[in-house]
């Protein structure tokens, strides 16, 4: 698959008690977390592709800038949708959304860089030194 502009994913899931802001504990109600729905707009994006990342690559996320707009109860089904905009050199920015079934919910951007894993991890793991 060739990394270009126009490429979508979509993931769905059934929010769940443990998914609350309440659990989260990012809110006190038994709502959608904004957490949850930034991560599951991050792994949307990150796997639309993560097919088309050569050996040894691969992207971490660096950017988002989104808004919740609606609350979605436990019990609701909410769809993530993602669309690679702009390719500049190793930074790929997408448009995303989450919606469940009464609209939207949740939309902005969300940016990633392409790495080295290798490199990557060397220099993580090189701040516990």
């Amino acid at each position: 698959m060739e990394l270009k502009t126009g490429i979508r994913n979509s993931r769905e899931l059934t929010v769940t008690e443990d998914m609350t802001a309440a659990s989260a504990g990012s809110g006190g109600q038994p709502v959608f977390s904004t957490p949850h729905m930034v991560a599951l707009m991050e792994t949307t994006a990150w796997a639309s592709v993560e097919p088309c990342m050569e050996e040894g690559k691969s992207t971490v996320g660096t950017h988002l800038d989104i808004a919740h707009l609606s609350a979605s109860p436990v019990g609701a089904h909410v769809k993530s949708e993602s669309e690679l905009i702009e390719i500049d050199g190793r930074r790929l920015v997408f448009k995303v959304s989450a919606s469940d079934d009464a609209g939207l919910i949740g939309e902005g951007t969300h940016e990633r860089f392409i790495i080295d894993i290798e490199k990557f991890m060397a220099r993580t793991e090189g701040k516990l030194k």
